[in-house]
């Protein structure tokens, strides 16, 4: 995956992670005096399914690690705390993500973290996963290739089954230096562009994230997302 692209998605859900433990039902699993856990069901391009697993809290200085587990109780693994993303805020939070294969053998239930902290204290997170596939969206228009005679007003793609709802990023191709988008989460499958977001003359590449929902007191964050394939294309 381009460097870019892997930026701007663990961003992205960095600022679910973020938003999410801003605010939350106090029967809510996810959460416990240590900070914020949910595991996603993720499928990218030219790869197999894997679990991102993630953990974010502002007590990052007393962790002494975090373990994820299936509901049989076998170890997913454990996360690392050397890599990390910042969420602004009153206080500072690291958000702490790693990816994991998935298993023919996984099946849904109640994945479980556990957490210890370097003053002995020990905390248990819990996560409801569906371990299921969301399809990679398809039908994107405009479509790969695609040469505009001007700046489109809509960018959009068939439904995704189950999936409902989408995030679009877009990149410029020829400015290597300008920040890529992500939009907002969107409930319909298209993205209506901002003015001043395209301009006449330029590259684009722009693809879809797909998540089955959107904060859930339940399956977290998002239980399964799909990304799908960069389409390019360019304006006259």
């Amino acid at each position: 995956m381009r460097e870019w692209l892997r930026i701007l998605v663990l961003s992205a859900l960095v600022a679910f992670a973020g938003a999410a433990f801003a605010k939350h039902d106090p029967k809510d699993t996810h959460y416990v005096g240590a900070g914020f856990f949910d595991i996603h069901v993720c499928i990218w391009p030219d790869r197999p399914q894997f679990f991102l697993v993630i953990f974010s809290t502002t007590h990052f200085n007393e962790l002494a690690s975090v373990e994820a587990f299936r509901p049989d109780g076998s170890p997913i693994g454990s996360l690392g705390f050397d890599k990390y993303r910042l969420v602004q805020g009153k206080h500072e939070k690291r958000v702490f993500m790693r990816q994991f294969p998935t298993r023919p053998s996984d099946r849904n239930g109640w994945y479980t973290a556990r957490i210890t902290m370097k003053d002995g204290r020990r905390f248990v997170a819990k996560d409801y996963v569906r371990v299921a596939s969301l399809p990679i969206a398809t039908g994107l228009t405009p479509p790969d290739d695609a040469e505009l005679a001007s700046v489109p007003k809509t960018l959009d793609w068939k439904p995704v089954p189950g999936a409902h709802f989408y995030q679009v990023f877009i990149r410029d191709i020829w400015d290597g230096d300008a920040k890529p988008f992500s939009s907002k989460m969107l409930s319909k499958p298209e993205f209506k562009v901002p003015a001043g977001l395209l301009h006449s003359g330029d590259v684009y590449a722009w693809r879809v994230h797909a998540a089955d929902v959107n904060g859930d007191v339940k399956l977290g964050d998002f239980n399964s997302g799909s990304l799908g394939p960069e389409i390019q294309f360019s304006i006259k």
